[in-house]
């Protein structure tokens, strides 16, 4: 692979892109449209705040920005704080902490590290393609565990099967939680809905892929798209090919529409299904977050095909992957304000 740019030793300190510790930006045929901004990063440990929800207390993100291209990606705001917009440029504009795992080794081997939980894929997918050309998370692995800290990787990625000896060899000597994210299993909604990720089939591969390294896969079914998605045979479909793929867990929740994502997802949906664009603005009266009455309605719905489908109850099993969400999504989902190495939360 050819990647056109300058090579630099130090800083770019002339970018135009105004990016702390930009080091090149790097485009290449086999990513039309898309640049990289490789950047030196001073933290790989992002801290959740104290207030938070989430049942873990530490993330890594390697990149910022995605080549998913999900309309409905929570964590589009966030490419707002890098003079970014949550559009285009939050699918083409990429982010990538090339010495993410250097920083990662000098911070876990501090006598103030404490070994907690750490959760990847909270703001964008350690395994989309580009991580076939950086190699990051081998690293990340390595030292994750090496260190001794608990970690969960939540991935859209089938990328992710290229670790799986790593992972299954850190499962010998940490808590290791994997999770694939999967809310379509019509492949034609699902490429317009999320043009830039793996088909439905090559990601029920990748659970299958996971279960049968023997370690526990749980699936994460968000979100559920009102009049789109949330019919019974929709739903059976998918729980019942989750199933078959051998998860451990399912959970599901409803599309959240938060600022950044709001404009991008109902610009789509004008274009896709301008039908229910009133329909959507009534559901969500100007909010994030479904009503009350439609999040209680969708909660009987999830729980009722999960039992349909064989999987046991939550109380039950122990479930690797952090940070599930409770069915029908949840209003209480937090946002982590940027700067300070804190970035906002985004579960893919």
């Amino acid at each position: 692979m050819r990647w056109e740019a300058r090579e630099l030793t130090t800083t770019d300190d002339t970018a135009l892109l105004p990016l702390k510790g930009l080091v090149r930006s790097v485009c290449t045929p086999e990513f039309a449209g898309v640049t990289f901004h490789e950047v030196l990063c001073r933290s790989a440990l992002n801290k959740v705040p104290g207030n938070s929800e989430m049942p873990f207390g530490w993330t890594i993100n390697p990149t910022r920005g995605c080549l998913h291209r999900c309309t409905y990606c929570f964590a589009r705001k966030t490419h707002e704080y890098l003079d970014l917009d949550s559009g285009n440029d939050f699918d083409t504009q990429i982010i990538v902490k090339t010495n993410l795992v250097e920083v990662l080794r000098k911070e876990l081997a501090r006598p103030s590290w404490k070994r907690e939980h750490v959760a990847l894929g909270t703001n964008s997918d350690p395994y989309m393609r580009a991580e076939g050309r950086y190699r990051l998370m081998p690293g990340v692995i390595e030292a994750l565990a090496g260190s001794g800290t608990p970690f969960s990787v939540l991935t859209k990625g089938p990328l992710l099967k290229r670790d799986l000896p790593l992972l299954v060899a850190a499962a010998e000597r940490v808590e290791v939680g994997l999770g694939v994210s999967l809310a379509f299993v019509d492949p034609d909604l699902q490429q317009r809905v999320e043009p830039g990720t793996p088909t439905p089939k090559a990601r029920l591969d990748l659970v299958r892929a996971i279960t049968g390294a023997g370690l526990d896969c749980t699936v994460m079914a968000m979100p559920i798209l009102p009049w789109l998605t949330d019919s019974d045979a929709h739903l059976d479909a998918l729980f019942g090919a989750v199933a078959e793929a051998g998860a451990t867990w399912i959970t599901a929740g409803a599309l959240h529409l938060r600022p950044g994502a709001r404009e991008w997802f109902l610009a789509w949906l004008g274009r896709d299904h301008p039908e229910l664009v009133p329909r959507y603005r009534t559901l969500y009266d100007g909010g994030s977050y479904v009503s009350v009455e439609y999040r209680e309605w969708l909660t009987g719905r999830l729980r009722a095909t999960r039992r349909r489908h064989g999987f046991v109850s939550r109380e039950n099993r122990q479930f690797p992957l952090r940070g599930t969400m409770p069915d029908g999504g949840a209003a209480s989902v937090p946002t982590l304000e940027p700067g300070g190495g804190q970035e906002q939360l985004a579960l893919f």
